[in-house]
This record gives structure tokens, sequence and C-alpha cells, in this order.
């Protein structure tokens, strides 16, 4: 009996049913018990066991179980019968599972399609034959790798409505004049058809697996209470139903690919026993066939078609039964019995990294060597090295393997180029990757889009009343009175990094602004109430939830209503970077006389102690230039109106931000000794990438910012540009800046904002050394501040 103790504290009392009649059956413990009391407690269970599964209750937008839906099946195309039998598939150096190299299998032998006379129309007839909605667009030249064998189409001209590629009108079933640097590639959208069945016309086992989709689907009351759901069934959607897979063939690289797909870097054991006593108890309906994986694949679409299965008139699938996974969830997503999830998303110290991401798993790829962080050069980059460095840091497989600086461009040197992975490393780092290469620039770097869990945070937060489904009041679901209700958020204190959660929560992107009015945005009057306050967020929380807020006493002085937050979404933001070499180079001391300062001295830039220095003395300044990239994906703009600037007579130009960046000298303990006071700021183009035009220019009362891809050097030489250090006594310092230090204009990356150098100063000369841009914690601590004790993070705890 000690093994049934053992499994009830482990379960819910139905899982122990299962456990219990497995154990039953030995003849040992049937001796063990009289049958009477067998009798009784099985009875009990049984209405138990009917209670729990013959209605599987499931959260608010998660699957349903048993019985499913009638759908309209699909019904595969009838072709003439002299129509050649072909099987697609998009094979190639893919970034995305939807997207590749065309080739048809036919006559026993995969081959290609030549991109004469191919179009969007032909790309469309591809895309619905493999399951998806509609083709996006289309590559010639080999985009995705030249292909090998027979070129089986040329000069294909279709209409878009053909059932079939091989409808199509071309030249003729493998007659072609085309090479493989002609091979055509597609890309299809993320969308299947409803009800798609696959239709296997080959005797073969080479295909790859096209389903309309695939789940999985908790079993275990402990399981499906969780979320995200780690452990289940893996059901495939097939002629608009779900089916289960016999676990026959089943190895644990399928596990694997499959965990990965639905957030998961990894596969474990489970308890087989329970799910065998189900699956006699109830019918299971199989899919017809097998799968086969290696296990490096980002999607199942890429795994092979396995064998049929000839289901047996039991439904037993020649003595196996459906298909379990079992997923270990990264360190983010995984629930703790007594805290729930951790109050933020905070990586554990690795070597590579993701920056200048909207949403938790998305990101430029950086990785750390020598002491300094850099980039990837996006040759030869693929989904499989992408899926490396997803499941590294904790996420699934990779969803897109991105290039070109699609998410931004870091700064530093590229330290990885030409990377070739097998998928099984533990590391991007351990992949061979050419040391010798060169010449890739910030324009080439590397990213990826990973597979993250589906925590339902969406579910739980919406914007009301805006113009467009990217603005809105801010409005959360809520337990209030015993059920669930919509209410708003006090603004008070609200901001751009509030916003920014909310955005990113929404899968929206990046804030583009924080409303602490809302009146114009009416949304609905029984969603007015104030259902939280206090929010302070770090801006890496997967949900507001997880910010800090007061708890049920709530404290919102002006009210909801038309005083409730909003935010403005947008896809794109800027992402301003210091260049810290810049700052290294051009420091130097300058004893400047007091007489020189009067425009300096009028604008605060100078120590609290010049008011007693004569005009005929001098002051000592720390000076230096500063050049400041927009290395986003838009252009950073003042977040003051024209109307608003301020003309300054000693500068001659309007200033659009009275806070634009920090200088300030600190003890090696941090204490702040000295400071710089530069008013304000006007925002141009100094210089910009070739290629890029400068936008925007002081003079004139010209439009203000920073351009995409280009620069404004603040020159050591101009006033205020500078910290007073008169006062200060030799030793060894800390210089640190930041850039938008009130984070009054979002960014795609606050981290990359914050610089800092050690300093030495004899009180004859100074250096300035080991310039490097700061991390995220030193950040967030800054934007913090200190906090009373009524504030916390429903159910969560500090990391």
């Amino acid at each position: 009996m000690g093994n049934v103790i053992f499994l009830i504290s482990a379960y819910s009392p139905i899982d122990n049913l299962f456990c219990l009649l497995s154990d039953l059956t030995d003849t040992t413990m049937l001796a063990a018990w009289s049958l009477p009391c067998c009798f009784t407690i099985l009875l009990g269970l049984l209405e138990l066991c009917r209670a729990q599964y013959e209605h599987l209750g499931y959260p608010h937008g998660y699957p349903q179980g048993y019985p499913e839906p009638e759908q309209e099946q699909y019904s595969a195309p009838e072709l003439p019968p002299d129509t050649p039998r072909i099987q697609l598939r998009l094979a190639g150096d893919k970034r995305k599972h939807n997207e590749g190299r065309v080739e048809v299998f036919y006559d026993g032998e995969w081959g290609t399609v030549c991109d004469d006379d191919f179009s969007i129309h032909s790309a469309q007839v591809v895309c619905r034959e493999l399951g998806y909605l509609e083709a996006v667009s289309w590559f010639p030249s080999s985009k995705y790798g030249k292909g090998e064998g027979r070129i089986w189409f040329d000069n294909v001209q279709c209409t878009g409505k053909e059932k079939t590629l091989a409808l199509c009108t071309s030249n003729g079933i493998g007659v072609s004049d085309c090479k493989h640097t002609e091979d055509v590639g597609v890309v299809c959208s993320d969308k299947r058809i409803p009800g798609f069945k696959f239709i296997n016309t080959m005797a073969n086992n080479v295909l790859n697996i096209q389903v309309e989709d695939v789940r999985i689907r908790a079993i275990l009351s402990s399981y499906r209470k969780r979320i995200p759901v780690t452990e289940g069934y893996v059901e495939v959607k097939d002629g608009g139903k779900w089916k289960q897979i016999c676990d026959v063939e089943w190895t644990k690289h399928n596990s694997r690919v499959i965990c990965g797909m639905f957030g998961f870097p990894t596969e474990r054991k489970y308890n087989a026993r329970v799910y065998k006593m189900f699956a006699r108890r109830r019918k299971p309906s199989y899919w017809d066939y097998s799968v086969n994986c290696t296990g490096n694949e980002a999607h199942v679409s890429s795994c092979k078609l396995g064998h049929a299965v000839a289901a047996k008139a039991n439904s037993t699938c020649g003595g196996g039964t459906p298909v379990v996974v079992s997923c270990v969830p990264g360190r983010a997503f995984s629930p703790t019995p007594m805290t729930g999830f951790r109050k933020a998303f905070r990586q554990e110290q690795t070597l590579v990294r993701l920056r200048g991401g909207a949403i938790v798993g998305e990101g430029r790829v950086e990785v750390l060597k020598n002491g300094e962080w850099g980039t990837i050069c996006d040759d030869n980059w693929s989904l499989l090295s992408a899926t490396v460095v997803c499941r590294e840091l904790g996420f699934g497989s990779a969803k897109e393997a991105l290039s070109g600086g699609r998410l931004g461009q870091g700064m530093g040197p590229v330290h990885m180029n030409e990377i070739e992975c097998s998928g099984f490393e533990k590391s991007i780092t351990e992949c061979f990757f050419n040391k010798e290469s060169l010449g890739c620039s910030h324009e080439e770097d590397a990213a990826v889009r990973c597979n993250v869990p589906a925590m339902g945070f969406q579910e739980r937060l919406r914007l009301s009343g805006g113009r467009n489904p990217n603005e809105g009041r801010v409005e959360v679901l809520v337990e209030r009175n015993g059920s669930q209700a919509w209410g708003t958020v006090c603004s008070d204190g609200w901001g751009t990094i509030e916003a920014m959660v909310v955005c990113r929560q929404l899968d929206l992107g990046f804030a583009s602004n924080a409303f602490q009015e809302t009146w114009y945005w009416p949304g609905e009057v029984s969603a007015d109430p104030v259902v939280m306050s206090g929010v302070r967020c770090s801006g890496t929380e997967m949900s507001l939830s997880q910010c800090l807020h007061h708890g049920p006493h709530l404290t919102c002085p002006k009210g909801g209503g038309r005083n409730a937050a909003g935010v403005s979404c947008s896809e794109t933001a800027p992402d301003l970077v210091l260049n810290p070499q810049i700052v290294e180079q051009t420091t130097y001391m300058e004893d400047r006389p007091m007489f020189m300062l009067q425009c300096a001295y009028e604008e605060n830039c100078l120590s609290t102690t010049s008011s007693e220095t004569p005009a005929s003395s001098h002051r000592r300044l720390l000076r230096f230039s500063s050049q400041i990239h927009n290395n986003g994906q838009s252009d950073f703009r003042p977040k003051a109106e024209r109307h608003s600037w301020v003309w300054h007579d000693c500068h001659s130009h309007y200033h659009s931000m009275e806070v634009f960046t920090h200088y300030d000298l600190l003890s090696l303990n941090g204490t702040k000794v000295a400071e710089g006071h530069k008013a304000s700021f006007c925002l141009e183009d100094t210089e910009c990438e070739e290629g890029i035009e400068k936008r925007y220019e002081c003079a004139n009362f010209g439009e203000q910012g920073i351009t995409v891809g280009c620069w404004d050097t603040y020159r050591h030489d101009i006033d205020c540009q500078w910290i007073d250090i008169t006062d200060i006594k030799p030793g060894d310092y800390i210089f640190q800046v930041v850039i938008n230090p009130n984070y009054e204009v979002p960014e795609s990356d606050y981290s990359n904002n914050f610089m800092k150098c050690r300093c030495r100063y004899d009180g004859h000369r100074i250096w300035m050394y080991s310039c490097h841009n700061g991390e995220p914690q030193e950040l967030a601590t800054s934007h913090f501040g200190c906090t009373d004790g009524s504030t916390t993070s429903d159910s969560m705890t500090n990391s």
C-alpha cells in the first residue's frame, strides 16, 4: 500500500483512481484487500471519476475537451485522372517554418521549381496545396539555397484557383532548361485552412507533416488547472477533428519538437500508468500516421510523415496508447507552489541575451566575449541556429530567424558570423562559426522570435474607447465580490514604463504614449471604477499584474473614468545608444575663467559654489563629447509639442527637451560627488550612415529629432557639455551618463541608455577608461526609487 499512498499525495483523487486500479491488477495486492472493502472504495471513486471526466473544465480561452463539435469536413480536390500525382514541401535555409524552397515529389524523387514566369498566383496554389490559407510572397534565384535533383516544373503560370500545382500551365513535368540557381521559394501565411485534411497519395514516408493544427490537451485534473499547460495528449487537427497519435513509434525527439513549438525548452518523463488507464476507459480517435522527427526541427511541419497506423478494432493502435508529452517550462514561466509566477522576467546570467524586442522571447541576439557584448552577423543565419538561442534562454524553438537588423542595430563588435548549428547545442557559443570572416556591419545583426508558453495574459487586459485597437483606456479584469469584473487603472504615477508593459501584454509592440487622462476615450460605464492603483513597473514584467501595486486598499484621489490610465502602442520604437568610445577618446580637463561662463552660470551648468567665485577666477571643468545614436526602428522625437519649445539666447536655437541626459561623477561606492547641469537640449541629425538623409536640424526653428541610422553629437567645446569638478579632491571615480533618464520618450531598449567609465584624477590631469554601456537592473533600480509598505504584487515575490 505504500506505493498507493505516495500516488495519492501527488495527484488528484481521480488520478489516484487510475494508479490504484493499475496496482490492484497485481494479484498479491488483491489478496491483501477484502472484496467488500474494494467494492465500496471503487464505487465511490468511480462516481468521482464521472464527475471530473465527463465534464472537463478548462480555463477560459483554452481548448475544450471531448466532445468535439461537428465541423464542415475538408474535401480533397477532385482531380482529372491524367493529373500527375505530386506532393509538395518547403525546404532549404528557412527562417520561418511556413516558408522555403518549393520542392516537388514525383516519380519517387524530390525536385524543384524554376522561377521563370512564376508569380504570386503560383505561390497561392503552392501554399493552398500545403494547407496554408494564402501566399504572402515569393522569391526567385534560390533565396533559400540551391536544391538538388530534377527541376520538375518550368515556366509555371497559374491563375491562383488551381487545386494543385500540377494543373497549372507549364512546359510539362520534367521539361526545363533551368539551373538550381533559379529555384523558386515562397512565404505562406501563418494561418491554416480550416478543416484541412492531409491526403497522402504516395506510398512512402519521406513527406513532411501537414495538418490543420496541433495542441497539448491536459488530461489529468492536476494539469488542467495549470497555466501554461505542460503535460497531456498530443493531438493533431486533421479534417476538422482533433485526433490522438499512436505512441508505438513515438520517440523523445518527437516530444522535444512538440514542447519547443509550445514554448518549452525541453521534455521530461511522466507517469505512464495513469494515462494507460485513461486510454482504456476512453476510446481514443487516432490519426492515420505516425510522426518521425530528428529532434532539431523548430516545427512539426518540418518532421517526416511516419508509417500509416493500422488501428485495431479495439483502438489500441497495436498495443500502444495515445502520445503524451510532459514539457519543462523555462524559469520565467515556472509556477512555484506558494508564490505563483515570478514578479518579472529576469534572465539568468548567461553568455547570450536578447535586446530590442517588443515582447518576451524576441530581440536582437547579443553574445558576451572577453567581457564585451557584441552581435551576430546574419550570414547563414537560420531557424536551426535561432532555435539554439531560444532554448538556451529558456524558451521553446524559434518561430522566426530575423536578419538585416530587423529588431534594431547593436553597438560594439560583431562577435560571430556564418554560424552552423546541429540544433542540439546547449548554447549558441558551442556552434561552429567562421572566426576569420570579416566585413559584417550592424546592418546585418541577427535576431530571433521564439515560441513562448501561452500564459493567457491577454485575456485579463484590454484597451477601451480608442480610435483603433492600438490605443485606449487601460481596463483590467479582476475578481470582485466573488465574480470577475472589468475596471480601470489609477493614473497617479502612470508613465512610459507602465505603458510598455501593457503593450507587451497585449502583443501590440511598444508604447508610443502614456496618458494620465482619458476623458476623450469613453469606455464602458460599468468599467469606470478603479481596480488597480499605485502601479510601478520595472519594464521587464510580462503582465501588468506582475508590477508592484497597491493591495486591496486602493488609493486614487483623482478616481477612474475620465482620469484613468491610457496608452497608445506602436509596432516600432527608437533606441538611443551612447557611443562609449567617443566619451573615452574626447575627455579632457579645462580651467575656464568665470567671465567666459556667464551663459552657463545662468543655466545652472556650474556647481553651486560658483556663485562665490570672483569673475577673475576660474572653474575646473571635465569636458567630453557625447555621440548619441538612434539604432532603433523609428525616429526619436521629443515629447514636447513644437509650440512649447524654449528659446535660448545663449545657444541661439530652441530646446525641445528640458531633461535629455544626466552627467554624474560618483565615488567608488556610488555616492554622487558632482553632476552636470545641462539645462536642455536641441535634437538634430549631426551625421548619418551612408545612404540615409538627415531629417532634423535645430537652425531656423527646424523640426527636431534623431533619425534612425543617424546620431546627434554634442561636442566637448559647447556650453554645459561638462561636469564642474572644481571642488573635487584627487582620487578614483566613476563617470556616468544616462540618456532619456526620465523615460519621457518610449524606446525599444532602455538598458543601453546607461554608460559608465572609470575615472582617475590626480589634481592636475584626468584619465577616462573602461567605458561601457550599463545593464538593465541598474536602470530598473533607478526607476523604482523607494516604495512604501502598501505596495504589493498580486501573489508575486521578488526573485
